[in-house]
C-alpha cells in the first residue's frame, strides 16, 4: 500500500464566460478559475496525490501547461489517463479524500455531486468536503480556491 497527497491552487479568472468546474461539476453563479486546462483544482489535487503515491511525479510532468493540445482539456480526461498510468505501474486506487478551501462560492450543495462524479471515474470512493479560511489570506479574500487530497493505492 502507498499513500499520496496532492495540492492545487488557482486564482479566479476575470472572464465571465469561463465556468467554475470543481470535481468535474459545474458550479453556477461563480467566476471560473485561471488555468491552462479547465483549472479544476479538486481533480488536480486528486491526480497529484495519485501520481505521488505511485512514484510517477506530478501533474505538471504529465500534463504541462506548455502543451497546446491540453488547453481547456477536462481534468476528468486527465484523471482517466492517470488511472491507466497507475494500472500500467501495477497500482490500483482504493480510496481518496479531498478538502476544498474556498471562501466563495459556498459549496455545500455541490459536494455530493463532486463525490459521485469522481467516485464513478475513479472506480472507488472519493469523499469531498469544503472549508473556508474565515476571510484570511488570498482565499479568504475571494481571490482563488485551493484543494488538498489524500489517496490510498494498493499493488495490483
Amino acid at each position: 500500500m502507498r499513500v499520496g497527497q496532492g495540492i492545487d491552487v488557482h486564482a479566479f479568472r476575470d472572464d465571465a464566460t469561463r465556468p467554475l468546474i470543481l470535481g468535474g461539476v459545474v458550479v453556477p453563479d461563480s467566476p471560473g478559475l485561471a488555468g491552462h486546462s479547465d483549472a479544476d483544482v479538486v481533480t488536480h489535487a486528486l491526480i497529484d496525490a495519485m501520481l505521488g503515491a505511485a512514484g510517477l511525479g506530478d501533474l505538471g510532468r504529465h500534463f504541462p501547461s506548455s502543451d497546446p493540445s491540453l488547453e481547456g482539456v477536462s481534468s476528468l480526461v486527465m484523471l482517466e489517463q492517470v488511472l491507466v498510468k497507475l494500472s500500467d505501474a501495477q497500482w490500483v486506487l482504493t480510496s481518496g479524500d479531498v478538502s476544498i478551501v474556498a471562501q466563495t462560492p459556498r459549496l455545500e450543495r455541490h459536494l455530493d455531486a463532486m463525490s459521485v462524479v469522481l467516485s464513478e471515474k475513479a472506480h472507488c470512493v472519493i469523499s469531498v468536503k469544503a472549508t473556508t479560511t474565515d476571510h484570511l489570506g488570498f482565499i479568504g479574500q475571494g481571490q482563488g480556491i485551493a484543494a488538498m487530497a489524500v489517496v490510498l493505492l494498493e499493488e495490483r
